[in-house]
């Protein structure tokens, strides 16, 4: 039985990774032919665009010609994968193929659709970046609006699913025990949904948001696999098998970055699969590379309104390091090294408690 699950949830990995493989050049070639890339920064701080290292990282290293939409080759792998072997479980009906159906309703198919509802809203978002022109493409805050808007709607109605219909009321302290919120999960809920959204940022650097994030749901397949979550397992390894197919091309030089709406909707899957291992206590250590990418963000916008001093050349922290004269095979690399302790780390501590 145990190897029989191993394959469940390895099998779909490897698929999902070749199936991304596959279908890039073929992506790759649209994204390249109708010019699916910013055409301006967007900024709210007219200050920032005035320095020198700004204008190094955001013009010179080719940002504004690096198609932003990538992240449709992992919810297209992830989507094309699912198909493939609810198809083979109809074609080929037995015993085996019917236990890679990983598609349940008690537990892939709500961070599925969080995956495919973030990303579609990030596709949006992308196109309307690239094309619109308008005060929505050049400013950020208006971007940022309506993001949150929309996460804050979709966050409420997943807190009140995992509460009402789930029978969710709280969560696990490691070492501890379960702390009762009631009604408060809900907001709770919204609230971890913003903050791992906030972690966006972090697809600045070739390399840095697949190789980080492709850690974290690895971690999660490992947790939920250890929690005899079998098909969220799955989900989670064939999430982590379309981020590598997509990190084969965004390797430096990136052939294209992951955009929101590879961003969006990964953020979005992983607050709802840590919630669903019952483990968000322990997604920011799992997650570290991105806590601390958002609170380089919110220190500098801090200390700035503040005290009218940066702590940081540019923020967020990659960027930072950019400016510092760090190269972006080593940011990417050290972050990758950075983000593979702490997963390991943080799942043990989930295994243990």
């Amino acid at each position: 039985m145990m190897i029989t699950n191993v394959i469940k949830v390895m099998l779909p990995a490897v698929l999902a990774f070749f199936i991304g493989i596959l279908i890039t050049p073929l992506f790759s070639k649209y994204f390249y032919k109708f010019k699916m890339w910013k055409k301006s920064s967007r900024s709210t701080d007219n200050v920032d665009q005035m320095i020198p290292e700004f204008k190094k990282i955001h013009n010179e290293e080719g940002e504004l010609h690096t198609p932003r939409i990538g992240g449709i080759i992992i919810w297209a792998s992830v989507l094309l994968c699912i198909f493939t072997v609810f198809l083979i479980s109809i074609f080929f009906p037995s015993a085996l193929t019917e236990k890679l159906n990983f598609l349940s309703r008690n537990q892939s198919i709500l961070p599925l659709f969080a995956l495919l509802a973030g990303s579609v809203i990030g596709l949006v978002d992308d196109l309307l970046q690239i094309y619109s022109g308008g005060k929505y493409a050049r400013d950020d805050m208006v971007g940022k609006y309506a993001k949150l808007t929309i996460l804050i709607g979709l966050g409420l109605l997943m807190g009140w699913w995992f509460y009402v219909k789930l029978g969710v009321t709280g969560v696990h302290i490691p070492f501890d025990g379960d702390f009762y919120l009631g009604i408060f999960f809900i907001p709770f809920f919204i609230i971890v949904t913003l903050g791992c959204f906030s972690s966006s940022i972090i697809d600045g650097v070739d390399g840095l948001s697949g190789g980080v994030l492709s850690t974290v749901f690895a971690a999660y397949t490992i947790i939920a696999f250890t929690s005899q979550q079998y098909d969220l397992a799955a989900l989670c390894a064939v999430i982590t098998g379309s981020i590598m197919a997509f990190l084969w091309f965004n390797i430096p030089p990136a052939r294209f970055y992951m955009g929101e709406t590879g961003i969006m909707g990964l953020t979005l899957a992983l607050s709802t699969v840590a919630f669903m291992t019952n483990s968000v206590l322990v997604l920011p250590i799992i997650a570290m590379p991105l806590v601390i990418t958002s609170l380089s963000n919110i220190i500098q916008m801090i200390s700035k309104k503040v005290w009218k001093k940066r702590v940081f050349r540019i923020a967020p922290l990659h960027h930072h390091l950019e400016a510092i004269g760090w190269s972006r095979p080593k940011i990417t690399m050290r972050y990758w090294i950075f983000s593979l302790m702490f997963a390991i780390f943080g799942t043990i501590i989930k295994i243990i408690s």
